[in-house]
C-alpha cells in the first residue's frame, strides 16, 4: 500500500505494476478467476498481454494476492460509489409534522400537504400524534388518522416505521419512495422551506 494526498486527504492506494516488491504473487484473473501462485515478473507479464494493471489487492497475504484490472477505471467506479454514498449520506433528512387527534378538516389538509412536499423533496417524515387529557385513553382516533395519512399520500411515500405509542404521542414515519426521492433532489430544493412553518405546535383543539 502507498499514501497519497488528494484534496488534502490522505488515502491509501494499493501498490500496482512495478510498485508491487514481492518475488512471487498470488495471481487472480480479470473475471475473479484463480490464476495461483506465480513469479511476479510472470504476473506483469501477463497483465501486459491483455493490457491490464497488475494490482496488490491483499497485501498482507503471504504471498501478496494480485489482480489483472483497468486501475484507472477501477479508480473512477471506486471514487463514483463513495461520492454518491457521502451524498446519499449528507442529504438523509426527517423532518417532523405534529397534528392532534381530533384535528379538524381544514388543518389536516394543510398540514398532509405539507407531508406530501417534504416526500416529494426527498425527505423523510416523521409524524407525531399528541394527545393530552382524555384523548390518551383513544389510541384509536391515533391510529386511525395515521393510517388515513399513510394511504392518502401513498402514491409519493410508503410507511418507514409503523405508528407506535411513545408516551403521550403517537409516532410513524414515512419514507419517499426511491423514484420521488431521485426526482426531488434534481428538482426541488426548496420546497422543504416553504413547509418550515408546519412544524410549530398544532391547533390546539379538543
Amino acid at each position: 500500500m502507498r499514501n497519497t494526498i488528494e484534496g488534502g486527504h490522505i488515502s491509501v492506494e494499493p501498490r500496482i505494476n512495478d510498485q508491487i516488491r514481492a518475488r512471487e504473487v498470488r495471481l487472480v484473473g480479470p473475471e475473479g478467476e484463480q490464476v495461483g501462485i506465480v513469479p511476479l515478473e510472470r504476473a506483469l507479464q501477463l497483465a501486459a498481454d491483455v493490457d491490464l494493471d497488475l494490482v496488490e489487492v491483499a497485501p498482507m497475504a503471504r504471498p501478496p494476492v494480485c489482480k489483472l484490472m483497468d486501475f484507472g477505471k477501477f479508480k473512477y467506479e471506486s471514487a463514483l460509489k463513495a461520492r454518491e454514498a457521502r451524498r446519499n449520506q449528507q442529504q438523509t433528512v426527517i423532518k417532523e409534522m405534529k397534528l392532534r387527534p381530533k384535528i379538524d378538516s381544514h388543518d389536516y389538509e394543510t398540514k398532509k400537504g405539507h407531508v406530501v412536499r417534504f416526500l416529494k423533496a426527498g425527505d423523510k417524515v416523521k409524524v407525531t400524534i399528541m394527545f393530552r387529557g382524555r384523548e390518551q385513553s383513544r389510541p384509536e382516533l391515533g391510529f386511525r388518522l395515521l393510517r388515513k395519512l399513510e394511504e392518502e399520500v401513498a402514491e409519493v411515500g410508503f410507511v418507514e416505521s409503523s405508528a407506535k405509542q411513545d408516551g403521550r404521542n403517537m409516532i410513524m414515519v414515512l419514507a419517499p419512495h426511491r423514484s420521488v426521492k431521485l426526482a426531488g433532489r434534481k428538482g426541488d430544493e426548496g420546497t422543504g422551506a416553504e413547509a418550515e412553518e408546519a412544524l410549530a405546535e398544532p391547533s390546539a383543539q379538543a
